[in-house]
């Protein structure tokens, strides 16, 4: 999937939420490689919890909603 395939409001800096109502700042959206898999997603999301914190990746942004 390119980048041009992401919903337009997407992009670094922007809230999401994820389904389970987890929310963070959108850092990166680029290239991640699944260890347990080693499937390579060139679209993930990488997020931040808005008042800082641990980072984590979201594979798919289908499960993710503009916060």
């Amino acid at each position: 999937m390119a980048h041009r395939q992401l919903p337009r409001w997407l992009r670094e800096g922007v809230v999401a939420v994820e389904d389970d109502g987890r929310r963070g700042v959108v850092q990166f959206i680029g290239e991640w490689e699944d260890p347990a898999t080693r499937r390579v997603n060139p679209c993930a999301i990488f997020l931040r919890p808005e008042g800082g914190g641990v980072e984590w990746i979201v594979a798919d942004h289908v499960t993710l909603t503009q916060g």
